[in-house]
């Protein structure tokens, strides 16, 4: 029997990547709420669990959104800086590019946080964008300065390392060392020491500064994963093996450290970066099978549209009040309904947010940073 081999021509969209990005940003967008809506009304207790963050060490399907987000984004590097690399464009002009794009992540993020109307006075400066901001500078400069595969393993190496020999061995003063607690872990001494404004978790910020230092490793993860799929001397199948067999090496490893070392998302241990790392690779590995390979796309279509605006579309509902929108439209039909109508109004929500994004779409319009 033969086997269909097909080769991914890196200068083609890879559409499994919106896609994936489209299906992350749609549990932020909503699809959450409605989750958790769902279990409500099933009597689900599980998925509602999973549709909020661990209160310290463990992990939820909650906890993988953001570093899957910045896993992306770290596979969509190889396809636009390796590709300006190989037509000689300046090494100099794209790091100064990287660095342009972490700074406006950062002030967007402060927006994000509300900082321009609560004033700065006690207003967060860490936010996820400022994250993603941080950790994709840091992965796109080892990328462009160091060529060869086996450099950015290395590197990953030793930011996993490096990270757990300081947050377990540096001793906090007063506190001693290892001591991973919100009120012990040396990320919140670093955060009260250098981080301004005010601190999402007291003691500790979850976006801070080692944390954002931190997940440069599951960016340059996802670098990995993308240099995978640009590669043109392998075929689709040996694409998905090598994803599918990282993605499952890692989370067999941060499984075996877990049992010293926990698995906690708030400080971002390399643990959690192993785990959330591996679960990013199956993702991408079932993504890339499903719509680039085997070419199933008409379910996936509602997701690419969101992927392709995913930092518009994540101000966008900070910004704007949804429920306000939604209730102003549809609150005729929804509010004689009781708790029905409350989930038809989530519906609505969904509905009114991929309607402005189906518009976009179609008009072409992408804001990217």
């Amino acid at each position: 029997m033969a086997t269909k081999s097909l080769r991914t021509e890196p200068q083609k969209r890879l559409e499994s990547l919106d896609v994936l990005r489209g299906f992350d940003m749609f549990w932020i967008t909503g699809g959450g709420v409605l989750a958790t809506a769902i279990s409500q009304i099933t009597g689900a207790d599980w998925l509602g669990e999973q549709m909020h963050h661990v209160k310290w060490a463990g992990f939820h399907f909650e906890d993988l959104i953001f570093p899957l987000f910045m896993f992306i984004a770290g596979v969509a590097t190889p396809f636009s800086i390796k590709a300006k690399i190989e037509k000689n464009v300046p090494k100099k002009r794209l790091a100064l590019k990287a660095l342009k794009r972490m700074v406006i992540l950062i002030i967007l993020g402060i927006l994000y946080n509300g900082v321009f109307q609560n004033g700065f006075a006690n207003g967060r400066i860490a936010s996820v964008l400022g994250q993603i901001g941080i950790g994709y500078f840091f992965a796109s400069l080892i990328v462009i300065y160091f060529h060869s595969f086996k450099s950015r393993i290395y590197w990953l190496a030793g930011i996993l390392a490096g990270f757990g020999i300081i947050q377990l061995l540096i001793p906090v003063p007063g506190v001693g060392a290892g001591v991973l607690t919100p009120e012990g872990c040396i990320n919140g001494y670093i955060d009260q020491l250098f981080l301004p404004g005010r601190l999402y978790g007291g003691t500790f910020d979850p976006e801070g500064i080692m944390c954002s230092l931190s997940a440069t490793g599951i960016t340059l993860m996802g670098t990995i994963a993308g240099n995978i799929l640009r590669n043109r001397k392998t075929t689709d199948w040996q694409k998905i093996g090598y994803m599918a067999a990282t993605g499952i090496g890692l989370i067999v490893l941060a499984l075996a450290f877990s049992t010293f070392y926990p698995i906690i998302k708030s400080c971002w241990t390399s643990t959690f970066n192993l785990l959330a790392g591996g679960i990013s690779f199956l993702l991408m590995a079932l993504f890339f099978l499903i719509i680039d390979h085997w070419k199933i796309r008409g379910w996936a279509f509602y997701f690419r549209v969101i992927g392709m605006n995913s930092i518009f579309v994540y101000l966008f509902v900070r910004i704007i009040d949804m429920q306000f929108v939604t209730e102003f439209f549809f609150g005729w039909i929804t509010k004689p309904m009781g708790d029905a109508g409350q989930f038809l109004m989530l519906l609505f929500g969904l509905a009114l947010i991929w309607g402005l994004l189906y518009y976009m779409y179609k008009k072409k319009i992408f804001l990217r940073v």
